[in-house]
């Protein structure tokens, strides 16, 4: 597996990491998630040098996660806006940050906490199950080849299942 070709890999977590799978392009997501929209403030607040930046900047609008949109005509400045592709991100995102919050945080606590608008509580984000809503955990879950896997790369699941049939049908 090639790094620039990750995007034509049958995975999804290879195409995905090949849009947002480099520190820089998490922490400009971060950035967009707390509403940072202009290039010098994404430069001023994460210290990414202006090449870096517009190369990542760049990225994400070919891949439809921003849309940059003009606020100035002379001289012509841009703003970054999440797309609903980049929106669609947000649960990734605060997987991380929860993962650090758990993990790496320091005896100063968390940095940032999370407030839920609909409800007003701090919360702590959870994976569901979208089916039955309870929370998941990956010991709860068995994954299955789909439409999409590539013949050859079958899901680690589907080739046990396989041999337990055929040595039940000899």
């Amino acid at each position: 597996m090639r790094w620039d070709t990750l995007e034509e890999e049958p995975c999804s977590l290879a195409r995905t990491v090949a849009v947002i799978g480099d520190r820089w392009s998490l922490l400009i997501l971060r950035e967009c998630f707390l509403r940072t929209r202009r290039f010098e403030e994404f430069q001023s607040r994460l210290g990414i040098t202006r090449h870096l930046l517009a190369d990542r900047l760049k990225k994400f609008v070919r891949y439809g996660v921003l849309r940059r949109v003009r606020y100035q005509e002379n001289p012509a400045r841009y703003e970054y806006i999440l797309t609903q592709r980049g929106l669609d991100l947000y649960p990734v995102v605060m997987s991380i940050v929860h993962w650090g919050d758990t993990h790496m945080v320091d005896e100063r606590g968390r940095p940032l906490l999370h407030q839920h608008k609909n409800c007003g509580k701090m919360f702590d984000p959870v994976m569901v199950c979208s089916e039955c809503g309870e929370p998941l955990h990956a010991r709860q879950v068995h994954v299955h080849s789909g439409p999409g896997a590539a013949t050859s790369a079958a899901a680690p699941g589907d080739s046990a299942k396989k041999n337990a049939k055929q040595a039940s049908s000899s």
